[in-house]
């Protein structure tokens, strides 16, 4: 059993009860331990004499309780905010919308609103770092002109 289980019903006496765990020693050396019951004093001989109690899990809350799935955006507008925008641009200072030149969040929706078209634009397979950067500011600058 698990050696941090402590309620019991004791055996000898029939109470709901604790289990006292003493050490037993020879010289400085530990053997063991004795479990004692806290009610009568009655001495197991094993831990797997002793009649621990069955932990019982709680159900408070039934299935009806859980909440329901909350869906945020009707489907028509399901991905349609500015961070999947072709002209949503991101620096480290702000987030702007580069068609109406305003400041927007990533949550933001426009009627104006433009699937990104090229959404990799860094070849994965390119392993020259000029080359990549030379795609990247043309992807950006792509982005910039639309």
């Amino acid at each position: 059993m698990n050696a941090k289980q402590v309620a019991i019903i004791c055996s000898a006496c029939g109470a709901d009860t604790l289990i006292r765990r003493e050490p037993e020693y020879d010289g400085f050396v530990k053997k063991g331990e004795k479990l004692i019951c806290t009610s009568c004093g009655h001495r197991y001989a094993s831990e797997a004499e002793v009649p621990f109690k069955l932990k019982k899990a709680l159900s408070i809350f039934t299935d009806d309780d859980k909440f329901k799935k909350v869906e945020i955006f009707r489907s028509e507008e399901d991905g349609r905010n500015c961070r999947h925008c072709e002209h949503y641009v991101v620096n480290p200072f702000t987030q702007r919308c580069g068609l109406h030149n305003r400041i927007v969040q990533a949550t933001d929706i426009c009627s104006d609103f433009k699937v990104i078209k090229d959404k990799g634009a860094v070849a994965p397979d390119s392993d020259d770092p000029k080359e990549k950067q030379g795609k990247l500011d043309k992807s950006v600058n792509q982005r910039q002109l639309n």
